[in-house]
């Protein structure tokens, strides 16, 4: 079953560490001040001494102006390839600034190399020739390898060659490249403890850039030069061969106006088209009219006369008439008289010979309606077959052009690029020595005043404000890293438990002289401080009186023993009180109140081995009873029924009982002893005790419903608690009564 007083404790506990205490993070900040100001200021000043020390660093820079579009007497962009437009023009100028080839040239034009600041032979030794160390003092047998020949020896020469790269690597690494922003401005800056050479560099440096410039302009321009001339000897030989072919397909086609024979086609062909349209229409026609006649062919000429394309000859119409008007004729006398009548016989006549002419002319005109239909068909034919062939020449006209116009758009090209290339090729020689540069200086650089770095004063401000970052956080670290109590707040924040009192640390005097201090009254703050507990314990307890009180702690070496001593010889000047040493794995009560050696105590007592009159010795106003023999199981004697009747015989005889026990994180002695006791009275070491052995020990203690009443804050070295901002008042004699005030 959980105690509710150990978890309020613990829940308390954990509350207060997930919250950020700035006034707790202030004070401990200012209880450091003068070391985190101590270390700040010994930082500026190391700093300070640095810089001094340091070479001074001078900037000269000269500024250009880079055109985009360079100036030049003819227009021949073609042969450079620049137009100079957009940013990575400018980028590629920067670039070219920055190059290795300028920075060369550059050196062995101001010999650079034999410069003291930049020959590294001329260069200061190192502050540590490792090499050097090991020859002068003969280490070389102690390595575990063996060193080169050459550097067991003598360092080796660098080669010019090495010389001159170092010398351009230091240069390029000097140089700084800045483009003024918005504008084709750029500053060509360099950097060096030899003012007058740094402007020199940066001058030069910007000359060197503009007749690179020049130079690369000149050879792109003898470049192209050699190379047209290469290429128009090919494009004339081109040229030529393109011609002749031209010539020959002319002759070999036999074309001289290759545009009016198509023309003369192409109308030859039109005509015939429509010729063969009307042909056509006429063949449709006879055809109609044909397919009429053949299909009633067989039905006779009376069926054939009736076809409208019969019928519509003028004649058979004519002899038709008369066919009828004679078959009148002989109707008419067919009634009047015989058939062997004159008039009759002649009536009859001429209607046969009307019938006869109607008959041959309708023959005749069948037959014409077949020869028409002939004559169409092969009218039709014979255009057709015009046609085809007007439109097979066209064709082979068409090609013939194509071809034709093929050959000459090749000589047209080749003519049109041998033109191009002999008119630039004429530019470039007659343009070749009048480029203009695409850039010159504005400003140049003059010999600066001021060095540019160190900045002494920033670099010293900064070291000072990191120094007191660092100091900050240091003191936060050791803040965070000293889990211990240091102070009443401390100690009733993390163990939510009132403070009887806070007990000075006693310097110089030996562990028997603490525990019998407040008797010898040698310390005046340390009695009242003894005082001040004494008044506490008894004030708590005016209802219910403490009568057994167990004195503990966490671990061994926190002054318990020292307390119960004191505070008992306190009691003892009001009332009867008794002090029991129990704890019987590291006993000092009779070792300091300098007992007999073999005076039987607490353990003979419950053992039955000795009487309580022989037990017991007075001093200082007190009866003391010591630990006695150590028995092999303290805990099982402490936990008998002979020890409980022991206390309640002593607590009808004394007013107080003040009984010392073992640590609480050693031995379970003091869960024993507080069954008995009316008051626990915890000891915490100031600044040692580790809050959570504290937490864990009175934890236990109220898990078993021990009556811990308080805290004792032993060990404090109050000087220096004040000195860091702590404050006791109404815990220690803080105004110096206890000192005593001259009249």
């Amino acid at each position: 079953m959980n105690n509710p007083i150990k978890e309020r404790v613990l829940l308390q506990d954990t509350d207060s560490d997930d919250e950020i205490d700035l006034l707790q993070l202030w004070n401990t900040l200012w209880r450091r001040k003068w070391s985190i100001i101590s270390l700040t200021l010994v930082v500026m000043m190391l700093a300070a001494l640095v810089v001094l020390t340091i070479t001074p660093i001078y900037r000269a820079a000269s500024t250009l102006l880079i055109e985009q579009k360079a100036a030049k007497v003819v227009s021949i962009e073609q042969v450079y390839g620049l137009d100079g437009s957009g940013n990575e023009y400018l980028q590629t100028q920067f670039e070219l600034l920055k190059s290795r080839g300028l920075a060369e040239r550059v050196v062995s034009e101001l010999n650079l190399v034999t410069h003291p600041e930049f020959d590294p032979r001329q260069q200061p030794e190192p502050l540590i020739d490792i090499a050097g160390m090991l020859r002068d003092f003969n280490l070389q047998s102690l390595l575990p390898f063996t060193l080169p020949g050459d550097l067991a020896q003598e360092p080796l020469e660098p080669t010019e060659a090495e010389i001159h790269d170092a010398v351009v690597r230091s240069f390029i690494g000097r140089t700084t490249i800045s483009p003024v922003g918005k504008t084709q401005l750029v500053k060509v800056e360099f950097e060096m403890a030899d003012a007058r050479t740094a402007a020199l560099v940066a001058n030069a440096l910007a000359n060197a850039y503009i007749e690179s410039q020049l130079e690369a302009r000149l050879d792109m321009t003898q470049t192209a030069t050699n190379w047209m001339n290469d290429r128009l000897s090919g494009l004339k030989d081109k040229l030529q061969e393109s011609e002749a072919r031209l010539q020959e397909f002319r002759d070999r086609e036999n074309l001289v106006d290759i545009q009016g024979v198509t023309t003369s086609a192409a109308g030859e062909l039109s005509q015939t088209g429509d010729r063969l349209i009307d042909a056509r229409r006429e063949r449709a026609e006879a055809q109609s009219q044909y397919r009429q006649v053949a299909a009633m062919k067989s039905d006779g000429w009376e069926r054939l006369a009736s076809v409208p394309a019969v019928l519509s000859n003028l004649l058979v119409q004519q002899f038709k008439a008369e066919q009828a008007r004679a078959r009148a004729k002989v109707e008419e006398l067919s009634r009047r008289y015989g058939p062997k009548h004159p008039k009759m016989q002649a009536a009859r006549s001429d209607f046969d010979a009307a019938t006869a002419s109607l008959k041959t002319q309708v023959d005749q005109v069948v037959a014409g309606i077949e020869r028409e239909y002939q004559l169409a068909v092969a009218n039709e034919g014979s255009l057709q077959s015009s046609f085809e062939r007007n439109k097979n020449e066209i064709q082979d006209i068409t090609r013939k052009e194509f071809k034709l116009r093929e050959l000459q758009r090749e000589v047209d090209g080749n003519r049109s690029l041998y033109d191009t290339f002999m008119t630039r090729l004429k530019e470039t020689s007659a343009t070749s020595d009048l480029e203009a540069a695409n850039a010159r200086i504005v400003d140049r650089a003059v010999v600066p005043d001021a060095p540019i770095k160190p900045k002494k004063s920033l670099i010293v401000a900064l070291a000072g404000l990191l120094a007191l970052f660092a100091g900050i956080g240091i003191t936060l670290l050791l803040e965070a890293l000293n889990n211990t109590f240091k102070s009443t707040d401390d100690v009733e924040g993390k163990l939510n438990l009132p403070v009887l009192g806070i007990l000075p640390i006693i310097k110089g005097k030996e562990r028997k002289t603490i525990s019998r201090l407040f008797n010898l009254d040698q310390d005046k703050s340390f009695s009242e401080s003894i005082r001040t507990i004494r008044t506490g314990i008894v004030l708590s307890g005016l209802d219910n009186p403490h009568k057994v009180m167990v004195v503990t702690s966490s671990v061994p070496g926190e002054g318990k023993s020292s307390v119960s001593s004191n505070l008992a010889c306190a009691l003892g000047q009001m009332e009867k009180v008794l002090l029991i040493d129990a704890d019987m794995r590291r006993p000092s009560i009779a070792k300091n109140f300098e007992l007999p050696v073999g005076t039987p105590g607490l353990a003979n007592l419950v053992a039955g081995t000795a009487k309580l009159d022989e037990c017991i010795s007075s001093h200082d106003g007190i009866d003391v009873i010591g630990a006695g023999t150590v028995p092999p199981n303290p805990l099982e004697l402490l936990s008998s029924e002979r020890f409980g009747k022991v206390m309640e015989y002593l607590k009808d005889k004394y007013d107080r009982i003040v009984i010392d026990s073992a640590p609480t994180q050693a031995v379970s002695d003091a869960m024993v002893l507080s069954t008995h006791a009316d008051a626990v009275i915890y000891v915490i070491k100031s600044e040692a005790t580790a809050i959570p052995q504290a937490q864990k020990g009175v934890g236990q203690l109220l898990q078993n419903r021990a009556p811990v009443k308080g805290v004792i804050l032993n060990q404090v070295d109050v000087k220096k608690a004040q000195k860091y901002g702590y404050s006791y008042g109404g815990y220690y004699d803080y105004y110096g009564y206890s000192k005593g005030e001259k009249a």
